[in-house]
């Protein structure tokens, strides 16, 4: 059995699914390709891949149904978007419904492999000797518990389920108890590149971080807001 990441490419173009298979698999990766939704959602369900390159502009089900229909089946594996439109709501939308980063086309291939190398070294996938090496580093504030080595989060006993980048920003914020940090600041430890005017990433992310975590959102008790700076976690 191959321990290749696994990629799954979707996008209706033959031409980029080429490109992109060819410089994933010199990359080191292995491909399975889907050139409409439907397609994309079976193979996402059965081949277990190890993050989706999804374009939104696709047959059957658009990018964004493909993206929404996963994360509503638990399905949380990461998921970097494709799109020839650059604009502010299409890329706000994709990250609303669970989208792990984007990207405009067009694009450096070079660039598409970095991204992904990225997103799958934040999804916390470690060689086992770190992960028996960390076991103990549990972190619990109140009634949450985050296992870093193990991607988890636990509130009252029930696990949460979080998308790769919730769970991120949950963990950054929760090894800086206390701290207020400015949108900027998440931006750049979280997403590890600067996204010029697009704070409203990290308000959509504490927005659905707030609604798994909070038992009463107006009233947070965890994720706090501090007007005109930006937010804290406490417990």
């Amino acid at each position: 059995m191959s321990n290749l990441k696994k990629i799954l490419v979707v996008d209706d173009e033959q031409s980029i699914v080429t490109l992109l298979e060819f410089n994933l698999q010199k990359a080191g990766f292995d491909v399975i390709k889907a050139m409409d939704g439907i397609t994309a959602v079976q193979l996402a369900e059965t081949e277990n891949p190890d993050l989706l390159v999804l374009d939104i502009m696709l047959p059957g089900l658009d990018g964004m149904e493909v993206c929404k229909k996963l994360r509503m089946e638990k399905i949380n594996t990461p998921i970097l978007m494709l799109t020839a439109k650059d604009e502010e709501f299409d890329k706000i939308l994709g990250l609303e419904l669970g989208a792990d980063d984007y990207m405009t086309k067009p694009f450096s291939p070079r660039e598409v492999v970095a991204r992904i190398k990225a997103i799958l070294r934040r999804s916390g996938q470690q060689p086992e000797k770190e992960q028996e090496a960390n076991n103990e580093n549990v972190i619990a504030i109140g009634k949450l518990k985050i296992f870093p080595e193990k991607y988890e989060v636990y509130f009252d006993r029930d696990r949460l389920e979080l998308t790769p980048k919730e769970f991120e920003l949950l963990y950054y914020m929760a090894t800086h108890p206390g701290r207020v940090m400015t949108r900027d600041q998440l931006l750049n430890a979280v997403w590890n590149y600067d996204f010029v005017g697009d704070s409203r990433i990290v308000d959509v992310h504490i927005s659905h971080l707030r609604e798994k975590i909070e038992e009463d959102t107006k009233q947070p008790t965890y994720i706090k807001t501090v007007r005109g700076l930006g937010y804290k976690l406490e417990g």
